[in-house]
């Protein structure tokens, strides 16, 4: 899946790693783009992966509603037993996860490889 620049999407790219998929996401995820990013990501759901993991190097913005969308894709992955971890977090990212604290709820990982391990 690629992401349909029609749709707003923020997500460049979905790699496969085995039965994992990994989701490289660029720009900004705010009110713009948050439906769109939100919708691609439930939809890889249909493809049943065992874990998602979330690039979020490329992202420079991230406000609740992108957080939001993270929120409901990490409920529906746990509803069938799969796991979500996200790597990359630029500072301007992470603090959002750390004033929500989300941090704690959210698998948070460096990079890739750690995050696929």
């Amino acid at each position: 899946m690629t992401a349909n620049q029609a749709s707003n999407s923020p997500i460049q790219e979905v790699r496969w790693a085995g039965k994992a998929a990994v989701v490289d996401v660029v720009g900004e995820i705010d009110l713009n783009t948050s439906n769109a990013f939100q919708q691609d990501l439930l939809e890889l759901l249909d493809k049943s992966p065992e874990r998602i993991v979330v690039n979020l190097s490329g992202v420079s913005y991230m406000d609740s509603s992108g957080v939001a969308s993270l929120v409901k894709l990490l409920s529906r992955i746990r509803r069938t037993n799969g796991s979500l971890v996200l790597y990359g977090l630029t500072d301007r990212v992470r603090g959002v996860f750390e004033i929500t604290r989300l941090d704690s709820v959210f698998e948070i990982r460096a990079d890739e490889q750690e995050a696929l391990s």
